[in-house]
């Protein structure tokens, strides 16, 4: 039995359910001028200079094999939405989904996650005329693609040895290997229990949530799997091919890993860090210093001009063409307990 007291204190304080669609028309324009001033003040940290002089070591025909693969897994990234699309089945157009995730990861490529994988994504699939409820899906089945994929490839090269740790990391051959072992684990029992929880929902905040099914589940390792392993090729060239592809990858993962962890926008320094630490023996600092600023220019840079007109342009587009009326969550509230005396 649910008394009325329990019940009051439960429910929302008057007015809090249109707190945000009141505040919705001034956070949203506030939004875009935060990410234009982190762009103004990310632009002077960044050493133009020396990814510029980097480009002019290589033969124009390497940077357009590596602006290729560049080109290729960021596009293969914007599939990842579509894979809350499958799931979701709301009725955004797929193209227009894929732009949003293409956008929104050339912003968390440079200005960092909360910006761009979720606060830019946030924006355009408002603008669009998504739910909140699902939106947050969305993003999470995005991330979850991410580094599930991570956990397989990474624990894959791990596990086999690909990369010795350094000593200033405390961390020993054996237990990379085992961390290896665990990543693997842990995305294919991602995988065991989306195919074990077939039409099982899970309640969160009022909402009811549900795992893909386990084919979208294969679809999400495969095609992050392959993201990771086009971004590992790209500095595979950069570096001449004098450096083990495997070893490439294990390094490139590795200081994905570390930026995340290292509150620094586009992990400025990080990959320059990592790499010294893990691959100045193998190959001389310059060229390693230079392989890295070439791939930061093609890799980070040069797509986030491709993403800032794609930002423009998806915001004209919203503007002439507004939702008739914003589409209702997928996963509605669960109704509200009865109330009995």
């Amino acid at each position: 039995m649910t008394s009325h007291a329990a019940t009051a204190a439960d429910a929302p304080a008057p007015g809090a359910g249109t707190l945000w669609h009141r505040c919705r028309p001034w956070a949203l324009p506030l939004l875009g001028i935060a990410v234009l001033g982190l762009l103004l003040s990310h632009a002077h940290k960044v050493d133009w200079a020396g990814a510029w002089q980097a480009l002019q070591r290589y033969s124009p025909l390497l940077l357009l094999a590596v602006l290729g693969l560049a080109t290729a897994s960021h596009a293969l990234y914007g599939c990842f939405d579509l894979i809350g699309k499958r799931h979701l089945r709301h009725r955004l157009p797929y193209w227009r989904t894929w732009a949003i995730a293409v956008t929104s990861y050339a912003f968390n490529l440079n200005l960092g996650s909360l910006v761009g994988g979720v606060a830019m994504r946030a924006r355009l699939y408002a603008r669009a005329g998504l739910d909140d409820a699902s939106v947050a899906q969305i993003v999470g089945l995005s991330l979850a693609t991410n580094w599930l994929g991570y956990g397989l490839l990474a624990g894959g090269l791990f596990a086999a040895g690909a990369i010795s740790p350094p000593s200033q990391a405390h961390i020993g051959d054996g237990a990379l290997r085992l961390l290896g072992v665990v990543m693997i684990l842990l995305a294919l029992a991602y995988v065991a229990a989306c195919a074990m929880a077939r039409g099982r929902e899970w309640q969160f905040r009022g909402r009811r949530l549900q795992l893909p099914a386990a084919r979208l589940a294969v679809a999400q390792l495969a095609l992050s799997t392959t993201n990771w392993a086009l971004m590992g090729a790209a500095m595979y060239l950069l570096l001449g091919q004098k450096v083990p592809y495997a070893t490439t990858l294990s390094v490139l993962l590795a200081a994905s890993i570390v930026g995340v962890l290292t509150p620094i926008p586009a992990g400025l320094g990080v990959l320059e860090a990592v790499y010294l630490a893990l691959l100045s023996g193998s190959v001389k600092q310059g060229a390693l210093m230079g392989a890295v600023l070439a791939y930061r220019a093609l890799y980070y840079l040069l797509p986030l001009a491709g993403g800032l007109m794609l930002y423009l342009f998806l915001e004209r587009y919203a503007a002439s063409h507004p939702p008739e009326a914003r589409q209702e969550a997928l996963t509605p509230p669960l109704p509200a307990p009865a109330v009995s005396a």
